[in-house]
């Protein structure tokens, strides 16, 4: 099946020409990522979505990714997703409904809090984060983003990722006393917004459950097994993981370090097991790739090669991904407000 998968897709790409482009995010599998036109991180698809001249727009990857597209591409354009059942859990620890009252309760206070959503939220999430003047980030660029957000109120409301944003504060120089957990219970009910008051960073309670499996005992680990060894990590690691890790970036960033490593050496890395083969496999003549851990992402897994030639098969029929006007509008000015702070 995979052979025949692989010619159906070839022939279609053929046939459909440049009316077809077919995106990849990182963290699919190699035999997904060989049929893309184009590959990166959240940050760099985004990016390439607006230029984008293509009827269909295949995207392989999660639901909130397709969701992105379509809000970017054009409105005779179609985004079709083959695994529309790809979700992320990071994403639906972030209910629209519970910031929305989080939202409402911040808003009653004399401080104005900017919400900073990072990439890996639905499409409900940004376009709140849209209305209440807020933008969107990926982890590439956490930093100008937080940044960005800090500057246009007294503080900000960083979710779902708390890793990601005590990371970030970290990088940004923002103290530990000035940062605080939004007890989000209750549908956001039990939050004192008075407590909020001396704090710069409210961080939403969510992580990755992929990277959530790294640990500093395994970098330990490596320190004496392999002292030589250098370790990059990805900042949806725990704030003690990328603390002992050599380095801490996206996925576009952890494969500029692999690049810019000197021929025999040996890097451990702490993301999803797909990039991290790939890495191996591109550079086994060079340097010495490993896991910091082996932990895969089974939603980025529902998008097979099979299923990707199913879809492209089936494109006329296949059923687009839409958001409503209500959201797009918002969440469009969110995921705009980042593209223009990141030109």
């Amino acid at each position: 099946m995979t052979s025949n998968s692989t010619q159906i897709i070839t022939d279609i790409r053929k046939q459909r020409g440049s009316n077809l482009v077919i995106m990849g995010h990182h963290y699919q599998h190699d035999r997904v990522i060989l049929h893309t036109d184009l590959r990166g991180d959240s940050l760099e698809l985004a990016r390439q979505v607006p230029s984008l001249k293509a009827e269909y727009i295949v995207f392989c990857g999660v639901q909130f990714m397709a969701e992105t597209a379509a809000m970017l591409a054009g409105e005779e354009q179609k985004v079709i997703i083959p695994a529309p059942d790809a979700g992320c859990i990071m994403s639906n620890m972030a209910p629209a409904h519970i910031l929305d009252c989080v939202m409402r309760r911040l808003s009653e206070t004399d401080r104005r809090v900017i919400p900073l959503a990072y990439v890996n939220t639905s499409a409900a999430i940004k376009g709140i984060v849209g209305r209440y003047g807020g933008s969107v980030c990926t982890s590439a660029n956490a930093k100008t983003m937080l940044d960005w957000a800090m500057k246009r109120g007294d503080s900000v409301l960083f979710l779902p990722d708390q890793n990601l944003g005590n990371n970030t504060a970290d990088a940004l120089g923002i103290p530990a006393e000035k940062r605080m957990v939004l007890d989000i219970r209750n549908g956001g009910r039990d939050m004192n917004p008075a407590q909020t008051a001396d704090k710069r960073l409210l961080l939403w309670p969510g992580l990755c459950a992929i990277h959530e499996r790294f640990r500093e005992e395994h970098i330990d680990e490596i320190r004496q097994r392999d002292p030589d060894a250098l370790v990059i990590v990805h900042p949806e690691c725990r704030p003690g993981v990328v603390a002992k890790a050599d380095a801490a970036g996206s996925t576009s960033a952890i494969i500029t370090f692999v690049d810019n490593a000197l021929p025999g050496s040996t890097i451990y890395i702490g993301t999803e097991i797909n990039l991290v083969e790939r890495l191996a496999k591109a550079n086994r003549d060079s340097k010495r790739i490993r896991p910091l851990r082996p932990s895969s992402c089974r939603n980025m897994a529902k998008t097979t090669e099979s299923l990707l030639a199913e879809t492209l098969m089936n494109l006329e029929t296949s059923e687009p991904v839409r958001v409503p006007d209500d959201v797009a509008y918002y969440a469009r000015i969110a995921l705009e407000r980042m593209l223009e702070a990141c030109a």
